[in-house]
Formats: structure tokens, C-alpha cells, sequence
């Protein structure tokens, strides 16, 4: 099955963010990761000391099939950051051949932010912009684990 969420970007305050939001949706965090989690990758800079303790990734169920999920936005992403447009579609599939469907077509005319690639947290994933200058995030999950 595809399931389509939100993907909320923010400038630093993602954590108290969500805290508000789960304070209205209700409900718990099944995964907090921050980015002082994320392991070294190679020709990237290191994580900044201010930015170890912000959040790499935050999801709150809403429902059975909504998850709202959301990060704070730091190094080169950082000078990106607009309110307003600080949100990407994420679409998760169960298969890893719809995926690549779904993120070759997407990216028809767009700009691939990130090409599809096996990541450490252990999703397939890739990030598109798409020709209308929407932000897409395409997953598959090859074993399934909180979002």
C-alpha cells in the first residue's frame, strides 16, 4: 500500500513544534532522533555543536493512516528555510519497484535533491523537486518500523 503525509521543516524549533502539536492531536512520538544520531557521512561537513540536540526526524500518529512528521533544518538546508513553504509530500511504499516508479516520474522535468540510495536509518529514499516546485520525499520500507 502507498500512504501519502506531511513532512514539516523547521528553522530550529521543530521539538517545541511537535510538543504543540501533540498537545492538540494527542498521542506519543514513536521515534525522536536527533541529528547528534546521525552518523558521519563521507564529504559531508560534521554536525555543528549547536545543532547535535535539534531534531534529524520527529513523527506523530494522527491516525491509523496519517503520520505528521517533521525536522529542523540546519547546514546547507538551513539557507533554504521559508515559511510557508517549509513542508515536502512523503510518500512511503511497501514495494521497492514503485518507488523508483514513483520517484522517476516525479522528478520528469524536475531537480532531484537527493537521488533514491539504501540510508542508513534503512529506508530507500529520495528527495525531488518537482517540476511545479513541489517537494516530494520517496520511501520504500523494506521491513516496517515506526516513521
Amino acid at each position: 500500500m502507498t500512504t501519502i503525509n506531511v513532512y514539516l521543516n523547521f528553522n530550529g524549533n521543530c521539538e517545541e513544534a511537535f510538543n504543540f502539536y501533540r498537545s492538540v492531536f494527542g498521542g506519543e512520538f514513536p521515534y525522536v532522533g536527533r541529528f547528534k544520531e546521525m552518523p558521519p557521512q563521507e564529504g559531508q561537513p560534521p554536525i555543528a555543536p549547536g545543532d547535535a540536540e535539534k531534531i534529524m526526524h520527529i513523527s506523530l500518529p494522527i491516525s491509523k493512516e496519517t503520520v505528521l512528521m517533521g525536522s529542523d533544518s540546519i547546514g546547507e538546508w538551513a539557507s533554504n528555510y521559508q515559511a510557508g513553504n517549509n513542508f515536502s509530500i512523503s510518500v512511503s511504499t511497501d514495494v521497492k519497484e514503485d518507488a523508483d516508479r514513483l520517484f522517476e516520474g516525479l522528478s520528469e522535468g524536475g531537480n532531484i535533491t537527493m537521488p533514491i540510495v539504501d540510508t542508513f536509518w534503512g529506508d530507500y529514499f529520495g528527495m525531488i523537486t518537482d517540476k511545479f516546485g513541489i517537494h516530494w520525499m520517496v520511501s520504500f520500507k523494506e521491513k516496517a518500523h515506526p516513521a
